[in-house]
Protein backbone atom coordinates (compact mmCIF):
# COMPACT_ATOMS: atom_id res chain seq x y z
CA UNK A 1 0.00 0.00 0.00
CA UNK A 2 2.62 2.66 1.32
CA UNK A 3 4.21 1.91 -2.55
CA UNK A 4 1.74 2.35 -4.45
CA UNK A 5 1.38 6.05 -2.48
CA UNK A 6 4.64 7.15 -2.93
CA UNK A 7 4.90 6.18 -6.70
CA UNK A 8 6.17 9.01 -8.69
CA UNK A 9 3.07 11.04 -10.25
CA UNK A 10 4.73 12.93 -13.30
CA UNK A 11 7.85 14.16 -14.65
CA UNK A 12 9.63 17.65 -14.18
CA UNK A 13 10.91 19.50 -17.83
CA UNK A 14 14.25 20.75 -16.83
CA UNK A 15 15.15 23.65 -19.79
CA UNK A 16 16.73 22.16 -22.96
CA UNK A 17 14.74 19.36 -22.27
CA UNK A 18 11.49 18.60 -24.45
CA UNK A 19 8.04 18.30 -22.50
CA UNK A 20 7.36 14.37 -21.43
CA UNK A 21 4.24 13.42 -23.60
CA UNK A 22 1.36 13.70 -21.04
CA UNK A 23 -0.15 10.24 -20.07
CA UNK A 24 -4.22 9.38 -21.39
CA UNK A 25 -6.22 10.49 -19.09
CA UNK A 26 -9.86 8.91 -19.46
CA UNK A 27 -12.32 11.66 -19.69
CA UNK A 28 -15.88 11.10 -18.49
CA UNK A 29 -18.41 12.46 -20.82
CA UNK A 30 -19.82 15.78 -20.02
CA UNK A 31 -23.30 16.42 -19.21
CA UNK A 32 -25.48 18.31 -21.65
CA UNK A 33 -24.37 21.53 -21.51
CA UNK A 34 -26.25 24.67 -19.03
CA UNK A 35 -27.78 28.00 -20.02
CA UNK A 36 -24.83 29.95 -19.64
CA UNK A 37 -24.81 32.27 -16.47
CA UNK A 38 -26.63 35.65 -16.90
CA UNK A 39 -24.59 38.45 -16.25
CA UNK A 40 -23.04 39.46 -12.86
CA UNK A 41 -23.43 36.71 -12.19
CA UNK A 42 -21.70 35.39 -8.84
CA UNK A 43 -18.96 33.68 -9.00
CA UNK A 44 -19.05 29.44 -8.31
CA UNK A 45 -19.25 29.04 -4.48
CA UNK A 46 -15.86 28.00 -2.74
CA UNK A 47 -15.35 24.43 -2.01
CA UNK A 48 -15.30 23.71 2.02
CA UNK A 49 -12.68 22.90 4.02
CA UNK A 50 -13.22 19.25 4.10
CA UNK A 51 -13.70 19.16 0.39
CA UNK A 52 -10.81 21.03 -0.63
CA UNK A 53 -8.51 18.07 1.90
CA UNK A 54 -10.43 15.33 0.42
CA UNK A 55 -9.71 16.33 -3.24
CA UNK A 56 -5.99 18.27 -2.87
CA UNK A 57 -4.46 17.28 0.54
CA UNK A 58 -5.79 14.29 1.50
CA UNK A 59 -2.63 12.13 -0.59
CA UNK A 60 0.14 13.63 1.36
CA UNK A 61 -1.70 14.16 5.31
CA UNK A 62 -2.82 10.66 5.51
CA UNK A 63 -1.76 9.18 8.42
CA UNK A 64 1.46 8.22 8.59
CA UNK A 65 2.08 11.69 6.37
CA UNK A 66 4.50 11.82 3.08
CA UNK A 67 7.61 14.39 3.05
CA UNK A 68 7.02 15.57 6.40
CA UNK A 69 3.32 16.03 6.31
CA UNK A 70 1.78 16.65 9.47
CA UNK A 71 -0.67 13.69 9.36
CA UNK A 72 -4.21 14.74 9.66
CA UNK A 73 -5.31 15.01 13.58
CA UNK A 74 -2.03 14.54 14.42
CA UNK A 75 -1.74 16.88 17.13
CA UNK A 76 1.73 15.93 18.29
CA UNK A 77 2.94 17.38 14.60
CA UNK A 78 0.37 19.84 14.23
CA UNK A 79 1.14 21.61 17.34
CA UNK A 80 4.70 23.22 16.94
CA UNK A 81 3.45 24.20 13.17
CA UNK A 82 0.28 25.82 15.13
CA UNK A 83 2.26 27.34 17.74
CA UNK A 84 4.15 29.53 14.99
CA UNK A 85 1.06 31.43 14.17
CA UNK A 86 -1.82 31.24 11.25
CA UNK A 87 -0.44 34.07 9.26
CA UNK A 88 2.93 31.47 8.87
CA UNK A 89 0.96 28.64 7.85
CA UNK A 90 -1.07 30.54 5.67
CA UNK A 91 2.21 31.36 4.16
CA UNK A 92 3.41 27.91 3.87
CA UNK A 93 0.26 26.58 2.72
CA UNK A 94 -0.36 29.69 -0.37
CA UNK A 95 3.40 29.72 -0.92
CA UNK A 96 4.98 26.82 -0.59
CA UNK A 97 7.31 25.46 2.41
CA UNK A 98 10.80 23.72 1.87
CA UNK A 99 12.43 22.82 5.29
CA UNK A 100 13.80 21.16 7.94
CA UNK A 101 10.41 20.17 8.81
CA UNK A 102 9.24 18.82 5.75
CA UNK A 103 8.09 20.28 2.36
CA UNK A 104 4.61 21.86 1.09
CA UNK A 105 4.35 22.92 -2.37
CA UNK A 106 2.27 25.83 -3.14
CA UNK A 107 -1.15 25.03 -2.22
CA UNK A 108 -0.35 21.83 -2.39
CA UNK A 109 0.02 21.33 -5.81
CA UNK A 110 -3.67 23.03 -6.72
CA UNK A 111 -2.91 26.36 -8.23
CA UNK A 112 -6.47 26.15 -9.58
CA UNK A 113 -7.43 26.54 -5.67
CA UNK A 114 -8.31 29.98 -4.33
CA UNK A 115 -6.24 31.21 -1.42
CA UNK A 116 -9.32 31.02 0.69
CA UNK A 117 -10.20 27.16 -0.29
CA UNK A 118 -6.85 25.95 0.77
CA UNK A 119 -7.00 28.32 3.84
CA UNK A 120 -10.36 26.81 4.41
CA UNK A 121 -8.70 23.18 4.02
CA UNK A 122 -5.84 24.66 6.97
CA UNK A 123 -8.60 25.49 9.13
CA UNK A 124 -10.12 22.45 8.87
CA UNK A 125 -6.85 20.34 9.73
CA UNK A 126 -6.38 22.52 12.58
CA UNK A 127 -9.36 22.06 13.84
CA UNK A 128 -9.12 18.57 13.91
CA UNK A 129 -6.23 18.66 16.44
CA UNK A 130 -7.66 21.56 18.56
CA UNK A 131 -10.86 19.60 19.21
Amino acid sequence: MIEERIQPVGQVAVTGDPAPAPAPVAVAQAPAAAAPAPAGAAAPAAMAGNAVYEQACALCHVPPGLAGAPAFGDAANWGPRIAQGRDVLAEHVINGYQGSAGVMPPKGGRVDLSDDEVLAAMQYMIDAVEQ
